[in-house]
C-alpha cells in the first residue's frame, strides 16, 4: 500500500518538479522580484512572456501540486492556491526540518525524492487533542484524539545564550515538559522584551506567538516563535487549557556570530 502511495505521488509531483528544475538544480518558493528579465532574451520574446502567458498559469499549477503533497503529509501550507507565499515556504522549511534535510527553503531533486517517499509524522502521545513541540527538529504540530498529526509549522525556540531582563540574568532556554495554555492575548502585545503577536502563554511569560522572523535555528529568549500568517488561527485552535507537550534537547550555545540575533529579539 505504501509503495502504491509513493508511486501515485511520484506521478503527481514528477512533472511539476522536473519542469521547475529544468536549467537549475534548485528552486525557491520565494517569489522573484519585479522587473527581472533575461538580458540575452530578444524584446519580442520578453513580450511573449508577459504575466498573462500560459507559463504563469503553469507555475501556479506546479506549486499547487507541491502544496497538496505537503498538505497531505500534514504540513500547514495555508491556502493551496498555487501561489508562492508564506504558507508554502513555511511548509517546505518545516518538511526539511522534520526529515533532517538541509534547511534551505528550496526545492531540489533530493527534497523532491524525500517528499515523494515521506510518511506522515508520528506523535509522542495519542488519545487526546494537544500540541507537540519538538525542540530537536524545531517544529510544532497538532495531534487529534486518533493520533493524527496535522498543521505542522516551523518554529524557533530558545537560543541558549545568557541574557538579562528586568534585573534577572538567565539562559535563553525553552524548557521541556507538559504545559497547558494558561492565558492568551489577541493581536500585538508589548512585553518586557518587545512586541509579540497573538501570544499564548504556557509558563509565566513563556508563550507560543507569531513573530516576523522565524529563522531555521533556535533564536528566541525562550518563547516559541511561529510564522505570522498562522498566529491568529493557532490562537483560535488552542483554547485555554489545551495541553502543550514540549520535548527534545537543550540547544547548544549559538556561535558568536549568531548571538546578536538572540540579544536583540523581543521574545
Amino acid at each position: 500500500m505504501n509503495r502504491f502511495k509513493h508511486n501515485r505521488w511520484y506521478f503527481i509531483l514528477a512533472v511539476p518538479v522536473a519542469a521547475f528544475l529544468v536549467g537549475s538544480q534548485t528552486v525557491s518558493f520565494a517569489a522573484r522580484g519585479p522587473g527581472v528579465t533575461n538580458p540575452k532574451q530578444p524584446p519580442a520574446q520578453r513580450n511573449q512572456a508577459a504575466p498573462n502567458s500560459h507559463s504563469s498559469h503553469g507555475s501556479q499549477v506546479k506549486i499547487s501540486n507541491i502544496e497538496q503533497r505537503l498538505a497531505a503529509l500534514g504540513y500547514w501550507t495555508g491556502d493551496s492556491d498555487g501561489a508562492r507565499d508564506a504558507g508554502s515556504q513555511s511548509a517546505l522549511i518545516a518538511f526539511q526540518k522534520a526529515e533532517g534535510l538541509p534547511r534551505t527553503g528550496r526545492l531540489s531533486p533530493a527534497v523532491f525524492e524525500a517528499m515523494r517517499l515521506a510518511n506522515p509524522l508520528a506523535p509522542k502521545e495519542r488519545g487526546y487533542y494537544h500540541v507537540e513541540i519538538d525542540l530537536d527538529r524545531q517544529i510544532l504540530f497538532f495531534v487529534d484524539q486518533d493520533g493524527i498529526v496535522s498543521d505542522i509549522l516551523p518554529i524557533s525556540t530558545g537560543g541558549g545564550e545568557e541574557f538579562t531582563s528586568e534585573g534577572w540574568t538567565r539562559e535563553a532556554i525553552t524548557p521541556a515538559g507538559r504545559f497547558r495554555v494558561q492565558e492568551k492575548i489577541s493581536g500585538w502585545h508589548k512585553g518586557p522584551l518587545g512586541r509579540i503577536y497573538y501570544p499564548n502563554y504556557i509558563l509565566g511569560g513563556l508563550a507560543i506567538h507569531g513573530y516576523p522572523s522565524v529563522p531555521v535555528h533556535p533564536a528566541s529568549h525562550g518563547c516559541i516563535r511561529i510564522p505570522m500568517f498562522a498566529a491568529r488561527r493557532f490562537s483560535e485552535m488552542t483554547p485555554v487549557g489545551t495541553v502543550v507537550l514540549v520535548y527534545g534537547s537543550r540547544p547548544a550555545r549559538p556561535p558568536t556570530t549568531e548571538r546578536r540575533t538572540v540579544v536583540n529579539s523581543n521574545d
